[in-house]
C-alpha cells in the first residue's frame, strides 16, 4: 500500500481527493464499486490528477470489484491522453474483467476505432479470450475495427 505526504500534491489534487472521499493518505483507497482515486480520475478526465496519482507511486493495476484497471475508464470515456499516460505507465494492457474481456475487446465491440488503433500500438495479447471463448477479433463491430485487428494479427 502506497502511502504518501498530502503535501505532496497541488491544492488543486488535494481538494478534488477530498471532494470525491479519498484520502491522501492511502492512495489505493477503495470508493463506490472498489474505484480507486486513480480509476475515478480517469474516468472523469482528470489528466493533471491521474499524473500526480501516478507520480504519487499509486498501485496502476488495481482493480476495482468488476476487476477493471484505470485502462478500462480511459478507454470508456475516449480519454486519450490518458490512454497514452496509463500505458506508458506500464499499466496491464491485458487486463480481463469479471467477464474476462480486456480493454481491446471492449472498443471492438463498441466500435472505438480509435481507441483499437492506439491499444494496437502497444502490443496487446490478441489471442486473449473471454468468458465465452471469445477473442476481440470476434467482437468487431465494424469494418475499420475489424481491418485494424486483421493487419495485427498478422
Amino acid at each position: 500500500m502506497s502511502q504518501t505526504n498530502q503535501s505532496n500534491f497541488s491544492s488543486i489534487t488535494n481538494q478534488w481527493l477530498l471532494a470525491k472521499g479519498y484520502n491522501a493518505e492511502d492512495l489505493n483507497q477503495r470508493g463506490e464499486n472498489g474505484d480507486t482515486a486513480l480509476m475515478k480520475a480517469t474516468r472523469e478526465g482528470q489528466y493533471s490528477i491521474v499524473k500526480e496519482l501516478i507520480d504519487a507511486g499509486v498501485d496502476i493495476n488495481a482493480t476495482n470489484n468488476d476487476h477493471n484497471n484505470a485502462l478500462w475508464f480511459a478507454c470508456f470515456g475516449n480519454h486519450y491522453d490518458l490512454m497514452n499516460l496509463l500505458l506508458n505507465t506500464n499499466i496491464d494492457i491485458n487486463n480481463q474483467n469479471d467477464n474476462g474481456a480486456t480493454v481491446l475487446m471492449y472498443g471492438a465491440s463498441a466500435g472505438k476505432t480509435e481507441v483499437v488503433r492506439l491499444l494496437l500500438q502497444h502490443n496487446p495479447n490478441m489471442n486473449l479470450q473471454n468468458l465465452d471463448d471469445y477473442k476481440a477479433i470476434d467482437f468487431a463491430s465494424n469494418r475499420e475495427v475489424l481491418r485494424l485487428l486483421k493487419n495485427a494479427s498478422q
